[in-house]
């Protein structure tokens, strides 16, 4: 498993690069992103500068027996709808906020193999998409809103047990919001 990179980490604004190998890295990559998603209990998908790592890869799991992965996603839009929905994020714990996004959207791509693959969405699915592939894009959901409310959301980070680390396993007490035990003092 590996760290979920949070909030204030420079990785999270960066583009990630096309994969040109396919291999066993590659491979044990893929799945130890999956190992990372199933330890937050709540996530849909992860992306991979999300753990730290700058390929365009994202990862994906319903829990409806919908789950995959796209190396080097393109998304394409599947009609003109929009839908209007509670959006949060594994690099932003805690923190959510409605936001609007396509309804319906196709994401295409290849596997760890190099084999082609398409997922179609909508409601979670198309939203889950976006969010990722923006991800690999070096963007975040709270980029998709008026200024006001992003420097909200950045302040409300800031009072977050997590604030100020660069990542954190996603099964840690901060990862999960609750404050650091303070060494001087016994636990119950």
């Amino acid at each position: 498993m590996l760290p979920i990179t949070l909030l204030g980490n420079p990785i999270l604004r960066a583009k990630c690069h096309e994969v040109v190998e396919f291999g066993a890295a590659l491979g044990e990559l893929v799945d130890v992103m999956f190992e990372t998603l199933y330890a937050t209990d709540h996530g849909v998908g992860l992306a991979a500068n999300q753990v730290g790592h700058t390929e365009r890869l994202f990862v994906f799991d319903f829990h409806d027996g919908r789950q995959g992965h796209v190396v080097n996603p393109v998304l394409s839009p599947a009609g003109r709808g929009l839908q209007e929905g509670y959006e949060a994020c594994l690099s932003l714990p805690e923190l959510g906020l409605v936001t609007s996004r396509l309804a319906r959207c196709t994401v295409a791509g290849v596997d760890r193999d190099g084999a082609v693959v398409a997922y179609e969405g909508e409601g979670l699915a198309a939203r889950c998409f976006q969010h990722e592939l923006d991800h690999l894009n070096g963007k975040l959901y709270v980029d998709l809103h008026p200024i006001g409310v992003r420097r909200r959301i950045e302040s409300a980070a800031k009072e977050q047990p997590w604030s100020g680390h660069p990542a954190l396993d996603p099964r840690s007490a901060l990862y999960l919001g609750e404050p650091e035990a303070d060494p001087g003092e016994p636990e119950a």
